[in-house]
């Protein structure tokens, strides 16, 4: 498979349309036809149901598509890697992370960095653990951040000095909205909007599902997310109550939403993360050693 075609396959995917694709590549409509028929007699799936002014993926298109997609985004992210040699210390720096408020302490980081190297540019890739690590593992990320619980042991890691401190958003007019703080008692036969995060099938190490202990089974879980943005709309719809950490619901006087921490209070770390044996481009390695200056690692 070449690269070009590649890209010529995801164009018809984006566009549904091989003439609107052709448009888009800048290629005729019979040549564009004749790569894709190409590619699907090279790996002998049929990739496209044509039809008569669209096209839709097989089964086998969709996931090309989404091997593709990763095939294309390492190649480029390898070009501008080398690119940045030629004139280190410049290029790109990939993370991940959840939805934090310790990414202030990186984002300090990386705007000093930038202000002493203008060349580096930063691409931000927002998920839960698993997503972020999924792309770590693949190579489509230089770092992630990540909120416990998650399991390192495949990693280097550098701790950060922050702490989330969970505990619910709910709407003002709640009854648990009354509360200083959050127990246990209080959230059993409630509805709940959890973090899959927090809900991992290995208890061990969960510290989320240790603060309920053997009534970790008995919670009334209506929705899950791997982002808080939504559950906080669902949550000001009334639909539950958002089991999430600190400072990502607006809280203000005129917000419909409060928070209330849980009692015991429970706070997760958070940690920077990077494959072991890791080779970083110039840019990247200049990032990590400003972050373990920052936070001795």
């Amino acid at each position: 498979m070449e690269l070009r075609v590649l890209r010529y396959f995801l164009a018809v995917a984006r566009e549904g349309s091989l003439t609107a694709a052709a448009d888009v590549l800048h290629l005729t409509q019979p040549t564009l036809s004749r790569q894709i028929r190409d590619l699907e007699e090279e790996l002998g799936k049929r990739l496209l149901l044509r039809k008569s002014h669209r096209v839709e993926l097989t089964p086998e298109g969709v996931l090309l598509r989404k091997r593709a997609e990763e095939i294309v985004a390492m190649a480029d992210k390898t070009e501008a890697e080398f690119a940045a040699m030629e004139d280190a210390p410049r290029g790109e720096i990939y993370l991940g992370g959840g939805e934090t408020q310790a990414l202030r302490q990186v984002a300090g980081v990386m705007k000093t960095l930038r202000e002493d190297c203008p060349g580096i540019r930063y691409h931000l890739y927002s998920g839960n653990a698993q997503d972020v690590t999924e792309r770590l593992d693949k190579g489509l990320l230089d770092f992630g951040i990540l909120i416990q619980p998650a399991d390192l042991s495949k990693y280097d890691s550098l701790a950060l000095p922050d702490r989330d401190v969970w505990g619910v958003v709910m709407r003002k007019d709640s009854p648990l909205a009354k509360k200083r703080a959050i127990e246990k008692q209080d959230l059993l036969g409630v509805p709940l909007i959890c973090s899959r995060q927090a809900l991992l099938p290995l208890r061990e190490g969960n510290e989320f599902a240790g603060w309920f202990g053997g009534d970790f089974e008995r919670l009334e879980i209506v929705a899950t997310f791997n982002l808080v943005y939504n559950a906080l709309l669902m949550a000001e719809a009334g639909m539950g109550y958002a089991v999430t950490i600190d400072k990502l619901a607006n809280t203000a006087e005129y917000s419909a939403l409060c928070f209330r921490p849980l009692f015991p209070r429970l706070e997760s770390g958070l940690n920077v993360v990077w494959k072991k044996h890791q080779v970083f481009s110039p840019a990247a390695a200049l990032f990590l050693k400003r972050l373990k200056e920052a936070f001795g690692g």
